[in-house]
């Protein structure tokens, strides 16, 4: 997408999302502000729930307002961070083409990449950067050394091999990162939605289309209380708003 097609958000778009936005003077409504960066979670779906039509697969959802709104909210963070599924399916340059954006307002790109499947070499996050126009990209890996072209935050394997979320952000808020804006994907998005503790604001982008089933669906895992299956999470605190032909909902994920 052209530079010259990400617009300027209106002055009342730009107040319906900012009270979901990071700020200097104010805590992360995790409570936890003081270790962890302010962490939104942002994300495109269908009207069935689905962000991409399969997995590895590159799925537009958005329209054209709500992608200015994407820049607007790069512009807004420290860093973005997606998931290396995300990185090698969908190309993404993750940097702020937001309408006179300097490149020191540009954010971290971050890539979570446990298998270390991810190579900076040949990417479009390489080259941005040897163009000027974004920052070089990190990664976070589980073990292992750290001898790639790109900076790799190592963080140890938690109990089932998996990655500790917290451990992640911790790693973040050490190297100076005080805002975090997730963008996918979906093994991403459910396993920070399973924990809400560590984030802060969710904003989702509803398109007006059903990419039907066998899609790949933002959706956490079960969970249950006493044997007895409850909502896995739920946003509190919301608000609604048209873009274009897009609908944004805004909320505060409660721990």
């Amino acid at each position: 997408m052209p530079a010259t097609d990400i617009t300027e958000l209106s002055s009342s778009e730009q107040t319906f999302l900012d009270p979901y936005l990071p700020s200097p003077s104010a805590p992360s409504a995790s409570g936890k502000s003081a270790k962890l960066p302010f962490v939104t979670l942002t994300y495109a779906c269908s009207l069935d729930g689905m962000i991409a039509l399969a997995p590895g697969v590159r799925t537009a959802l958005s329209g054209p307002e709500t992608k200015s709104m994407t820049h607007y909210l790069r512009l807004k963070h420290d860093a973005i961070l997606v998931g290396a599924g995300t990185a090698v399916a969908d190309l993404p340059s993750l940097n702020c083409r937001y309408p006179g954006a300097e490149f020191d307002e540009q954010p971290q790109p971050v890539i979570v990449d446990p298998r270390r499947r991810w190579k900076v070499e040949g990417s479009a996050l390489g080259r941005l950067a040897e163009e000027g126009k974004g920052r070089q990209p990190w990664a976070v890996s589980l073990g292992g050394n750290s001898d790639e072209a790109c900076k790799r935050l190592v963080v140890e394997e938690s109990e089932g091999g998996r990655m500790d979320w917290e451990t992640v952000l911790r790693k973040l808020k050490a190297e100076g990162i005080r805002s975090v804006m997730v963008e996918g994907g979906a093994t991403v998005i459910n396993a920070l939605l399973a924990e809400p503790g560590l984030v802060d604001s969710v904003i989702v982008t509803i398109a007006p289309t059903w990419l039907g089933q066998g899609g790949l669906a933002a959706c956490p895992a079960v969970t249950t209380v006493d044997g007895r299956r409850v909502n896995a999470a739920r946003l509190a605190d919301t608000t609604w708003r048209q873009f274009g032909a897009d609908a944004v909902l805004c909320g505060r994920l409660g721990a």
